[in-house]
Formats: structure tokens, sequence, C-alpha cells
């Protein structure tokens, strides 16, 4: 940080040059931290946050070394690609393998599984191709007799486009393979297993913008933790750390929105009921973590013409085990940093990823390698 103001990489437009100017300021930022200090004196507080956009900030702004060393803050499965079990990419591998057409984001090529990657059965000969949107998926089908599977991964913000492209009568030769997963449940599943302590949870802000405040409601009807929905900015971020430290030293455990500029209580009603019109829950695998009641989003019955699970047949299920030394399971599981992996920056780079969290985009060891800043 220079002194007196962040300053970020790049040009800016205009709005965003005012927001640096309200949220970057180093003068401001400085102070939030003499009061984080005071808020947490010496106890230790281990703070968790579900988003690879939180992660970014935190690492190009160097967040962790301004804070207190007692007061830790580390990401969670909130990488959606990362969290993408190798049976459903087995099993997206199999379907473009078989003269299907699969489409997928670009995050997804290089993720490995027990059959690759779908870049190595790309260059196997399958027909898999990187779109922008699941429009363009649907687009494809128009123009072709083949079928067109679209392989649907993300959490909340994602899901709703999932959703209102099968509300749109797409062609019959076009499905859908669902991989959508939801955020609350796998804070929740953080909490009950107890391996990762968390003292309180920095929620989401894309997500948070779907499914507002009231999507937290089950986290807070079953665990007394603090929760505070933050933005991308340096100091939303620190605002949010120290609301947290404050509900510690008070004895509350209550979700605070700090994103009111974004985040409404009820979210966006409309995305929510074209999820909740498509869409029923369903206990969901997530890589490195394991299976989590509730967390997984599969197509209702009412559009099995479209659902690649029910249209195909493959068996998903491949031999597959993480590399010997990583710990990128650890790493989603907040358990760890990415540093503390034998693997880190040696054998597993952006450019020759061993695991998934050093994929994607929003992994944190890709954003930790990319910013080459060391984890306290």
């Amino acid at each position: 940080m220079a002194s007196g103001r962040f300053i970020s990489d790049g040009p800016e437009s205009s709005l965003m040059s005012g927001i640096s100017e309200r949220f970057r300021d180093g003068d401001t930022a400085k102070k939030v931290v003499r009061l984080i200090r005071e808020l947490a004196g010496d106890r230790r507080i281990r703070i968790v946050h579900v988003c690879g956009t939180h992660e970014d900030a935190i690492m190009k702004f160097g967040l962790r070394s301004m804070l207190p060393r007692n007061v830790e803050v580390l990401m969670g499965p909130g990488c959606p690609v990362c969290t993408v079990p190798p049976n459903r990419i087995d099993f997206a591998i199999r379907l473009a393998e078989s003269g299907a057409v699969l489409t997928t984001f670009g995050d997804m090529m290089r993720v490995p599984a027990g059959l690759g990657s779908l870049v190595d059965a790309k260059a196997r000969g399958a027909d898999v191709r990187v779109v922008y949107s699941i429009h363009d998926a649907a687009k494809m089908a128009m123009e072709t007799d083949k079928q067109v599977v679209h392989f649907g991964v993300g959490f909340e913000t994602t899901a709703p486009t999932t959703a209102s492209e099968l509300l749109a009568n797409p062609p019959k030769n076009f499905s859908v393979y669902s991989a959508h997963i939801l955020i609350p449940p796998a804070m929740m599943h953080l909490l009950k297993s107890g391996e990762t302590p968390v003292d309180g949870f920095i929620d989401p802000g894309h997500v948070s913008a779907i499914i507002g405040e009231a999507g937290y409601r089950e986290v807070t009807d079953h665990y007394n933790v603090p929760q505070v929905i933050a933005g991308f900015e340096p100091l939303d971020i620190l605002f949010a750390v120290a609301m947290i430290c404050k509900q510690l030293k008070e004895g509350r455990g209550e979700l605070e929105n700090a994103y009111t500029r974004i985040v409404r209580p009820e979210g966006n009603p409309h995305a929510i009921k074209l999820m909740e019109e498509v869409f029923e829950r369903r206990d969901a695998p997530w890589r490195g973590i394991g299976t989590i009641p509730h967390s997984g989003l599969s197509l209702r019955k009412e559009f099995e013409d479209h659902d690649a699970s029910k249209k195909f047949d493959f068996e998903s299920e491949a031999n597959y085990e993480m590399p010997s030394g990583c710990r990128c399971g650890e790493v989603l599981r907040a358990v760890c940093y990415p540093g503390d992996c034998p693997l880190f920056n040696k054998g597993c780079t952006p450019d020759s990823p061993i695991g998934p969290c050093m994929v994607s985009q929003e992994g944190s060891c890709f954003i930790s390698a990319k910013y080459g800043v060391e984890q306290l």
C-alpha cells in the first residue's frame, strides 16, 4: 500500500475512479485497521470468506499484511470451478466423446479428473467448446442436428441464467448437465464439521445480490456466528472484518449487510423465482469437501427432456485421486493457505496446474500465484 492511498492497476472508467476515491483511501484504511486491532484485542479470530473476487482483492491490495497477526482471513469453497467433483467432469467428457457438442465456460477446461481434463478430451477429438453464456450454447443447437449439452457450473450467480434459457423454449437437441451448487449450505457444512474454526463469515457480494440477506437465514437460524455481506473494494473488506470483530466483542452472532449499495434484503426476486421454477435442491458432492446436504441444483421433472443426466446414460465414476502432496481439499475447506501446500508455485503453477485451485482465476492458489504474495 502506498502512503495515503491505495493504488490500483491500469486505466479505470470515471465510475470506477469515483469508487476508488471512496473505497481505496489509505488514511481511512489505517483508521479501520486500528479499530480492528482495538476490537480484536489479544483474541485469535479466524474469519472465512467464500468468494474468489474477495480473495483477489485481499491479495491484490495486501490486506492480510495490514491486519493484526491474531486476525486471520481465509478463503473457503468460494471457487465454483474448483469444487466441481471429478465424476461430474468425467460424465461431461463421456458426453463429448460420444459425439455430442459440449459447451462450458473457459475456467472449466483445464480442471483435472479421472479421464483427464476437457482440454485433454478436446485434444483427443471431442467437440468441446468454450462459450461466454448459455445462450450461445442454445444458439449452437439451433444451427446443428447434433446434441448440444451445456455443462452448467457455478453458484447462485450463474444458475438463474441457466434457468432463464430453459424457460425460453430451447431446441429439442439442447440439454443441460447441471453442476450448480449453493453457498449457504457449504457455509453450514464448515460450521458443522468443526474441522475449520470459523469465528465469522464475510458473505460474498455477487451471490448476495441474488439471494439477499434472506438467503442466509438458514445459517443464522442454526448457528450463532457473525456474518457480514461485503463488497469488493479494500475498505469494503476491512470494514467487514471490523464489523465481525465488533460482533464478537459484544457477544453477538448476527447477519449484517455492509453492501447495501448493491444487496437488498430480499435479493433479486426475479432471479430467485427463475431458479425455484426450474431447479430443485438435492444433496451434492463438492471436490475436496464431500457430499453437502441440499447444496446442489438439479432440474425439475418438467425439464427432463433437456436434462443431460436423464437423456444420456454413462458411467460417471472413474478413478481419481488428488496428486500426492496436493492440499487443494484443505484449501477449499479453509484449513490452510495455498502457501502451505508443498506443490504451491513449485510443481503446481498457473501455467502447469496440478490441483484445481491453481486452474481457475477464482481459485485461491491461482490468485496467490498471480500476485506473488506469500500467505501469512
